[in-house]
Parts: C-alpha cells; structure tokens; sequence
C-alpha cells in the first residue's frame, strides 16, 4: 500500500497542510465539544437501558486514568448542577458545542482537498449538528453490544445447546464488531465531511488508518502514561489536563492523518 516515494509525499503533505498545527487546534476543539455531548449523552441515559459506568467505562479503555479520573470529576460536577429535562432550552446550546469539534474537522479536511467551503453556514453547521446526533448514536449502539451482547451470547447458548468455547468467541466477536462501528464512523465522515463529490471506497483507506492508527496511539500513550509518565510531577494539580489534552491532540493528528492519506489517493486517482 506505501512504499517509500508514497511516504515522502505524504511527509511533503504533512508539512505543507501544518498538520501538527491543525491537530493541536483539533485538541482544543475536542476538549471544547467533548463535555457537551457527553453531558448530551448522559441527559439520554433515564430514557435508555444503559448504566452510567458503562458510557465511561467505554472511554477509560482508551483513555489514560488520569485524564480519566479528570472527565468524571468534571462529569459528576456538572451533572449535578444541572436542572430542568432533556428538552430545555440548555440542551440546544449543549448540541451547538458539541458539533464545534465536527465543523473543525470539516474545515482541516478541506484544507487537505484544497477546496474552499463553499456550502451555506446553515447546511454547514447543520451537517455538523447531524455528525454530532449520529455519533452520539452510534456510541450509543457500540455501548449496547457490550451491555446486551453477553445476554444474546447466553441465549443462544442454552437454546442451541453450544459449547463454553462459542461463548468466549461471541465476546470477542462484540469487541470486533465496536471496532468495525468505529470504522464506519470515520468512512462515513471521511466521505461527507469534505466539500468534495467522491465515492464512498475512496474514504476506506483513510478510514482503516484511523482506526486502526487511533486504536494503538491511544492503547499505547495510556500504557505509558499509567506505568512510566509521572505528569502530575511535573505539571502538580494540572497534570490531567495536560495528559487530556495530548491524548486529544494525538487523536486529531490521527484522524487528520486518515484525511490527508484519502486526499494523497484521490489527487494520484485523478493524475491517472
């Protein structure tokens, strides 16, 4: 898929879009949005069959414990000042934020086609609002495999009389198919998000990079950050903040990495 030339291109590209730049104004849109729409996310759970742990759980298998321990606190504190329901005014000012982080990429994505944005302000945040509800779905469903897999996993087992073996294989299987989910969030955003008419396949490979890129980025940078970096050290009580905001910072640089390789591929498409 890459050879050596292609990696030099790609390195040029990097350069010439400052993607180190552009992530790190990603982390601040990220950190900006994060906490909106899991208080969005948090506001649905009376009306779904989810436990609150399981939606932070979900994010602590990434996230490092630090930055973890940060997002509850924050969480908890927030929630408890709340008032009023699901449909108050609050709630409109909530999704608003929440959508800065999609429109941010929308943005870096255009960047890396070279095309400006040229659609409306209405349909451009509103299509940003849209990739908020169905990422906040979608996340949703991810946490209901975990939640509801084991019981489907269970019935199937005693109807059909299987093995314990296909029990440990379904609950691998529910991993997998988060994972696949994640793909799709990133192919259907790689897809829309530019103001560029493309096929859906020409979002594939940017897409598998993410997800697989963002998946060991953010298992590793945890595994280093709970067993080697000691941030609170160096930084006092702001270490969890800072340990977030990298963790955000390399998770826009890999999203922005799958953008640039899909806009690498399409430019030598249409040189052919």
């Amino acid at each position: 898929m890459f050879s050596k030339n292609i990696f030099k291109q790609l390195w040029h590209r990097i350069q010439e879009d400052d993607l180190p730049g552009l992530a790190a104004q990603l982390a601040y849109y990220f950190l900006l949005s994060m906490f909106p729409m899991l208080i969005f996310l948090l506001t649905l759970l009376p009306y779904l069959p989810i436990p609150h742990h399981d939606i932070l759980g979900a994010i602590s298998r990434y996230a490092p414990e630090e930055a973890m321990a940060l997002i509850e606190t924050s969480l908890n504190s927030v929630m408890e000042k709340r008032s009023g329901g699901l449909l108050s005014i609050g709630i409109i000012g909530t999704i608003w934020s929440a959508s800065n982080g999609i429109n941010a990429l929308v943005r870096a994505f255009n960047k890396a086609y070279n095309v400006r944005e040229s659609r409306p302000f209405i349909v451009a945040r509103g299509m940003a609002i849209v990739f908020t509800f169905g990422m906040i779905t979608v996340f949703i469903v991810a946490l209901a495999l975990p939640v509801f897999g084991k019981t489907i996993g269970l019935f199937l087992f005693s109807q059909f009389g299987l093995d314990d073996q296909f029990l440990a294989v379904w609950s691998a299987i529910r991993w997998i198919v988060s994972a696949l989910i994640l793909f799709g969030i990133f192919t259907v955003i790689y897809w829309v998000a530019p103001n560029v008419k493309m096929k859906c396949k020409a979002a594939v490979p940017g897409a598998f990079f993410a997800t697989i890129g963002w998946t060991i980025v953010s298992l590793l940078f945890s595994f280093y950050v709970n067993n080697f970096g000691n941030y609170t050290a160096t930084y006092g009580s702001i270490g969890a903040i800072i340990i977030l905001m990298i963790w955000l910072y390399l998770t826009g640089l890999i999203i922005l990495l799958g953008g640039e390789i899909n806009a690498f591929y399409s430019e030598k498409a249409k040189a052919c």
